[in-house]
């Protein structure tokens, strides 16, 4: 049948369309194809937990540090404070609890902006629900496509099934970035206003809210009016959903938006050394989740003791400082350069000496301006003279200092010279203070724990200790004279005494008392080093040693850690109990991961039946008797009260304790305790030059340990130490001593019926104590075999 013209183009027309529908369904099938097919399932998300802090506290709850990639604090929904919830909605979807995961009515009002939008040139709104913006931020990538979008939606419908809108909330509030370092609302809430969720101001709240926008836009500093009326927004949008009155909403906007100057990620920073191998030692067994797995790291530190073991290691190494004279300015400019401060501001001040200013001398008689015209004034003269004895000042030297209290500027240096301070429980093995350093802004090289150094005399108590392991009493008497012995490299080497003397016989108290060389070597000579070794090792002061003589006078290498942490089988009864800085650790769901005390208690969880209540076990492996530790430790307390450093004894407690310095002066130790704290203080360089002559642990490290514990004790009772029950006691040369059952003397070894004197006189026989020629027009004087190297 022949077709009219008029039909047949009609047909064709109609093929024509039917057949650009069908190519155009085909090329939608292909692209939905492609566009989907790899499209995230939904239902992932009930699952899904984004990455969270590990923070970190110590022992009393303060926090001190935090681990993240994201800084980001989860909080579940029921603690999510309904304001702030209120707020967002109000900010980016009002409509949330009633569409389905697109709002249409929400899209359409953004289609009609975006067309004034585009006229105007400004960024185009998307109209995402809050159901919308977690698809996107969870699950598919930022990119502005119209994929990207489809994709958006199809996923927020099946959120919308997966999830109730409560959880999807929680998602929300806890994921979006807020600026300021901040995932999440928790977060937020601490680096902006230093807040818990809870605390938050409903004006806080709302400025929270208008921050999804884009942070930078709304920064509360840079940007504050912008960032105040973005606020104020937010507040009209909760009165107008009547969330809140307004009169309350009028109340907020009348607030003023004061944040913190920066994001923290602690209040507390005198930790940053303790915080930083803390973290070391959780990367060891944790790996990366330590940063994204929100752990509750409770540790072993003491916040008052840390504190005040920052103060007494960086005010000792100042001192020492100040000793060796003004090393000159740390920078200069012509004094008629006016762009002085970028200068003065580009150099680094330690951060923990808050009082510090950077400073240009104007003048040679020591007038100074601070930078941002914080102030001017005069260096004291005290301080002028102390320049003068140094290098000197002029106008145009770029200085710290720090204003006095009594009026002008106190000159400041960096100490060149640097150290490190341990304490721990001696029972328990938690350190609770750690000093890495003089100043962790400066170094973080953690002296304390990675700075391998000689420990001199220090080492001594463990070459007496295990000569009382293989018996020797108190009692026993060794010869200090001189003695050569051949060296491992074919030489002779003759261990001297440090005032150049030899006392001839003395008791294991004295020698030890008094750091004697000669009379070491020969114990350590008659005993063997190879027990030396064998007892450094299982007190952990070493993992390796040589066995020569030489080690028995400290030449190994350890660190302030260990030596201090071996210290404390001294205290706690000859155990070595392992040090520790991680007291628990529980996962996001409380769930507990790690226990520092791995101890079994058996009964523990049963009921109170009248029994006797259940025992630890005491923690630790028994590496000595427990009547050799005491006798070291009456000893030690021999050193503190007429030894080397006799200082100590001032506090007026029941403290023990050893210096140690070593070759040249390079390294001065003080390791002390009181029956329930063992304190470490290592000063010394880095490169391990010479502190200079006559720098010894009694100059350098024991006014740091003196000025620690002054501190530490105060409110504590007076404690003695205790000794073993079953020890005998008896008189040797006046002193009361320590034996073992069997081992003591059977009459009181003493030159004369009676206690005598310890430091005055010495039993007949023996050499005096050196005496110091009398000098012309001056009474003699004794020469204090004391003071010094050893």
């Amino acid at each position: 049948m022949d077709l009219k013209p008029t039909e047949r183009w009609m047909a064709i027309a109609g093929v024509a369309v039917l057949s650009a529908i069908a190519v155009a369904g085909f090329a939608i099938a292909i692209y939905a194809a492609w566009l989907f097919h790899d499209m995230p399932d939904a239902g992932e998300l009930q699952d899904y937990r984004p990455p969270t802090a590990t923070r970190v506290y110590a022992w009393d709850g303060t926090l001190i540090g935090e681990y993240s990639k994201e800084r980001r604090i989860f909080i579940p929904y029921d603690q999510i404070p309904p304001q702030l919830a209120q707020a967002f909605l109000a900010a980016e979807d009002r409509n949330f609890f009633q569409h389905g995961g697109v709002d249409v009515s929400g899209l359409s009002r953004a289609m009609l902006k975006n067309v004034g939008n585009a006229l105007r040139g400004r960024r185009l709104e998307g109209g995402s629900t809050i159901t919308q913006q977690v698809a996107k931020n969870v699950l598919l990538t930022s990119d502005a496509t119209v994929g990207r979008k489809f994709k958006e939606a199809i996923l927020a419908h099946r959120l919308e099934q997966s999830l109730t809108k409560q959880q999807i909330l929680e998602l929300y509030l806890n994921e979006i970035w807020l600026g300021y370092r901040s995932f999440g609302v928790g977060a937020a809430a601490y680096n902006y206003f230093g807040k818990s969720l809870p605390e938050l101001t409903l004006a806080q709240c709302a400025y929270l809210a208008s921050l999804p926008k884009g942070p930078d836009n709304y920064h509360p500093i840079r940007n504050k009016a912008k960032a105040i009326t973005r606020r104020n927004w937010v507040l009209g949008q909760m009165v107008e959903q009547g969330w809140v009155s307004k009169e309350d909403a009028a109340k907020a906007m009348a607030e003023d938006l004061v944040v913190q100057a920066a994001p923290k990620r602690a209040a507390y920073r005198d930790a940053d050394y303790f915080v930083e191998e803390v973290r070391q030692r959780g990367v060891a067994t944790l790996g990366p989740r330590l940063n994204e797995g929100g752990y509750y790291m409770r540790t072993t530190l003491d916040p008052r003791l840390q504190t005040a073991a920052r103060i007494s290691l960086m005010d000792g190494l100042e001192k020492y400082d100040r000793r060796h004279g003004w090393r000159g300015a740390w920078g200069h400019v012509e004094p008629t350069d006016l762009a002085w401060e970028k200068s003065a501001l580009g150099k680094a001040i330690p951060s923990e000496r808050t009082g510090w200013r950077p400073a240009l001398v104007t003048s040679n008689d020591g007038h100074v301006r601070l930078v941002r015209k914080e102030g001017e004034g005069q260096i004291v003269s005290e301080d002028m003279a102390w320049a003068k004895a140094g290098k000197g000042l002029k106008a145009g030297d770029l200085v710290f200092v720090e204003k006095s209290p009594n009026g002008g500027y106190r000159l400041r240096q960096i100490p060149a010279v640097n150290g490190a301070m341990v304490a721990m429980e001696p029972y328990t093995g938690r350190i609770v203070a750690l000093v890495g350093g003089y100043s962790y802004s400066l170094s973080n090289f953690n002296r304390a724990t990675q700075a391998m150094r000689q420990p001199g005399s220090s080492f001594k108590p463990f070459v007496y200790a295990t000569a009382l392991e293989n018996g020797y009493t108190p009692a026993s008497v060794v010869v200090d004279s001189a003695i050569t012995l051949k060296g491992a490299n074919g030489q002779d080497w003759s261990p001297e005494n440090y005032h150049k003397e030899f006392y001839g016989a003395q008791p294991l108290r004295r020698g030890l008392e008094l750091s004697i060389n000669a009379m070491t070597v020969r114990l350590a000579q008659s005993i063997g080093m190879k027990k030396i070794v064998d007892m450094a090792q299982r007190a952990g002061v070493v993992r390796n040693m040589d066995p020569v003589l030489a080690m028995a006078l400290g030449a190994g290498e350890t660190t302030p850690f260990k030596l201090t942490a071996a210290y404390a089988a001294f205290v706690n009864g000859g155990r070595r109990v392992e040090p520790h800085l991680i007291e628990l650790v529980q996962d996001r769901e409380g769930k507990v991961i790690f226990r520092a005390d791995k101890r079994d208690c058996e009964r523990c969880e049963a009921g109170f039946n009248g029994d006797e209540s259940p025992r630890f076990a005491a923690p630790g492996e028994q590496i000595m008797d427990p009547i050799t530790a005491y006798q070291i430790t009456s000893m030690l307390q021999g050193v503190v009260q007429r030894g080397t450093a006799a200082a100590v004894s001032s506090l007026g407690r029941p403290l023990a304790g050893k210096t140690g310095t070593t070759n040249e002066y390079r390294s001065a130790w003080f390791v002390g305790f009181s029956p329930n704290l063992v304190v470490g203080v290592f000063v010394g360089f880095d490169d391990n030059r010479s502190l200079g002559e006559a720098e010894t642990g009694a100059t350098d490290a024991v006014p740091v340990f003196m000025d620690f514990m002054s501190e530490a004790l105060k409110g504590q009772p007076i404690v003695d130490f205790k000794p073993p029950k079953n020890a005998k006691f008896a008189l040797v040369r006046g002193i009361r001593e320590a034996f073992r059952p069997g081992t003591e003397p059977k009459v009181e070894i003493a030159p004369t019926p009676g206690p005598i004197p310890y430091q005055q006189e010495l039993p007949p026989g023996l050499p005096p104590v050196p005496q110091a020629a009398p000098q012309a027009g001056k009474p003699a004087q004794k020469v204090d075999p004391l003071s010094g190297l050893y």
